[in-house]
């Protein structure tokens, strides 16, 4: 699976920068002494634990700081920041952006979140042997549940280019699929039985949680006579 750090992943009304592009260690050189300056002045946003910045902060920071930033260290500083896997894992992680006084002020996009997850999931299966796609599949499902849009949009939202992940996401869905369609032929079973919960778990030998889980609301569940 070959994915790259989109910009989605960041505030996206920074501009790009104006310099021709240089080394990973370059520009980690180049962007330290600005995340320095900015860690003192905002140490609740570049301290300890990050926070997703809200869009437009980039702009906020040169009108603020006009005599401690430039235009092209700070868009390097705040792009080595924001493509961090820390501040991935806080945008992953449905955290709000913050503004500069650390307020929260908008939630994160749900396509923000999925290429945050993608992302993350990329960086850690390059340094381990354990397939972690039904880890990721996880996650992107509970993502997409969060995000409150329906499949059509949610896919609209977060596709790429990248065929790899798209399937994943494709994957997740059909998972999630044939979980429903499991449960709804329990429920059905269940209702046709007549027995309670603890008499079906038990003639069909499953652990009485799982199927608690399956059958949903017990004030829905049938009665048995």
């Amino acid at each position: 699976m070959t994915l790259t750090t989109t910009d989605a992943t960041v505030p996206t009304d920074t501009p790009a920068p104006s310099t021709p592009p240089v080394s990973q260690a370059t520009r980690l050189q180049n962007a330290q002494p600005v995340l320095e300056k900015l860690f003192a002045l905002y140490p609740h946003l570049f301290g300890a634990n990050f926070l997703p910045l809200k869009l437009g902060v980039f702009q906020e920071l040169l009108a603020k700081h006009p005599d401690d930033f430039d235009r092209d260290t700070l868009k390097l500083a705040l792009g080595v920041h924001t493509r961090s896997s820390r501040y991935l894992q806080c945008v992953a992680a449905g955290m709000k952006r913050h503004d500069l006084q650390g307020i929260a002020v908008d939630d994160v996009a749900p396509e923000h979140i999925y290429f945050a997850l993608v992302e993350l999931f990329r960086r850690k299966q390059l340094r381990s042997n354990e397939d972690l796609r039904p880890k990721l599949r996880v996650r992107l499902l509970a993502a997409f549940d969060a995000s409150g849009l329906t499949r059509q949009d949610y896919q609209a939202r977060v596709q790429t280019n990248d065929a790899s992940a798209n399937a994943l996401l494709a994957e997740a869905l059909a998972e999630r699929d044939q979980q429903l369609a499991k449960q709804e032929a329990l429920r059905r079973a269940f209702e046709s039985s007549g027995k309670s919960v603890e008499e079906f778990a038990d003639m069909y030998g499953m652990a009485l949680r799982d199927v608690a889980r399956a059958l949903g609301p017990t004030d829905l569940r049938p009665t048995a006579p």
